[in-house]
């Protein structure tokens, strides 16, 4: 999937957050949707300007930022 097809960060919108293209509907958005237990169908419904894909590629931009990112637990 190419995630620029539906993601883009653009400095004058939502503060550079990556959000899907031509809209102000962050990446975070969608993924706290989904965390809630919100459905694609629903989250579709209530946005239906965006598409499926547009929904994928959100998930697909999140998993590509976590890719590479190292974390170091505290055991205190």
């Amino acid at each position: 999937m190419d995630i620029l097809e539906h993601i883009e960060i653009n400095s004058g919108v939502m503060m550079g957050k990556p959000v899907i293209k031509g809209t102000r509907i962050s990446v975070e958005l969608i993924l706290e949707k989904l965390s809630e237990g919100e459905t694609m169908e629903n989250i579709l419904m209530a946005y239906p300007h965006i598409s499926m894909k547009a929904i994928y590629a959100a998930l697909d931009f999140a998993a590509q930022s976590l890719k590479n990112t190292v974390y170091h637990l505290r055991t205190s």
